[in-house]
């Protein structure tokens, strides 16, 4: 939960205040500011601009001299874009620029900028703006008192008559009554000073009442697989970057399974591969796909198959003379769906599976 600064009328600071969920949320959409923003300068132009083509302008009926012969370049009218007082080549037309953005966008919009504000600690809370006449000096002093410095959005509980016309002569406070202000307004200013009872008396619209249910509803199921996928592609991306991750044996990144079997290889000395036995490895074919099953690796340890990372195809061979055993060869295989990398399969069969053919001979 945000909380904002709190100061009373006679400039004390208070307890902070606890700021609204259903306004502060914390989520801070910057795709969204992004494209309100855009449309709020856009909707800002006249579009007025206007100017005159070379068939607008007066005058210049005649060909100005014969096509030929001149040693000049050919032309038809002297008001065209090259001469003086003619045309413009590509005139701007009035038009609008008016850019429409839907209402939830736009609730979204100026949560996500009340948040960017209230994350900075730039929000402030008053208990009430007493203008019995404009007075511009003593509203530089209340923001003085309340340390809004640079520019400030001062939001009032209704129309106030009498703080907007003590605003006036400064350009760089803008008042505006709660609920009128827009994205743009929120995030043009640094400090936002905010009076309580607007706070306290606001209500959330049918935009805001609709995104707090599907806050409470979660994050759906098809955006959590898209951002496990994500993850998943960050992690295969940073596995071969120096200082991402753990370190690497043949293309394979180390996990906590494999440090201890390579600590053990290097402290010992080298031991003949034990063979499996065939009773186990059948009982696991039978009870799992090759890509879940778990298969005797180097130095006696059980390693799933299903977690080691394949590399790329150029670090195949390096990758696949760690194992000996053809059934894990075979369930690597099985695994990988890249065409250009199954040759290496079948050439490091062809190895293993050639010292038996000749003793057999």
């Amino acid at each position: 939960m945000l909380k904002a600064r709190y100061y009373q009328n006679d400039g004390s600071e208070g307890k902070a205040q606890a700021l609204p969920e259903w306004l502060f949320d914390g989520v801070v959409h910057e795709d969204v500011l992004h494209q309100v923003i855009k449309a709020y300068l856009s909707n800002q132009r006249q579009g007025t601009a206007a100017a005159k083509s070379r068939g607008q302008v007066k005058g210049g009926g005649r060909k100005p001299w014969r096509q030929k012969g001149t040693g000049r370049a050919r032309a038809g009218t002297i008001r065209a874009a090259q001469f003086t007082g003619g045309g413009v080549a590509f005139p701007p037309i009035p038009h609008s620029w008016r850019e429409r953005i839907p209402r939830k966008v736009r609730a979204l919009a100026r949560r996500s900028a009340f948040n960017s504000r209230a994350q900075g600690d730039r929000v402030v809370l008053v208990d009430s703006f007493e203008f019995d006449t404009p007075k511009t000096k003593k509203l530089v002093e209340m923001l003085g008192t309340l340390g809004a410095e640079g520019k400030a959005l001062v939001l009032t509980d209704g129309a106030k008559e009498n703080v907007y016309l003590s605003s006036r002569n400064l350009s760089s406070v803008i008042v505006r009554p709660f609920g009128e202000e827009s994205a743009y307004d929120i995030l043009w200013a640094n400090f936002l000073v905010i009076e309580r009872a607007a706070l306290e008396s606001a209500e959330p619209s049918g935009m805001d009442k609709a995104a707090m249910q599907s806050r409470s509803r979660g994050e759906p199921a098809v955006r959590a697989r898209e951002r496990a996928a994500e993850q998943e592609q960050a992690e295969r991306r940073n596995a071969g970057r120096p200082g991402h991750g753990g370190k690497k044996v043949g293309g394979v990144k180390a996990g906590a399974e494999v440090q201890p079997e390579r600590k053990a290889a290097s402290e010992s000395k080298p031991k003949p591969k034990a063979k499996s036995k065939p009773k186990p490895k059948a009982k696991v074919e039978s009870e799992a796909p090759p890509e879940t099953k778990a298969v005797e690796a180097v130095s006696g340890t059980e390693l799933d198959l299903s977690t080691i990372k394949l590399p790329k195809v150029g670090d195949m061979p390096e990758f696949l003379a760690q194992f000996d055993n053809e059934s894990d060869i075979n369930a690597l295989k099985a695994r990988d769906s890249r065409k250009t990398a199954q040759p290496h399969y079948e050439a490091r069969l062809v190895e293993l599976s050639g010292p038996a053919k000749g003793k057999k001979g």
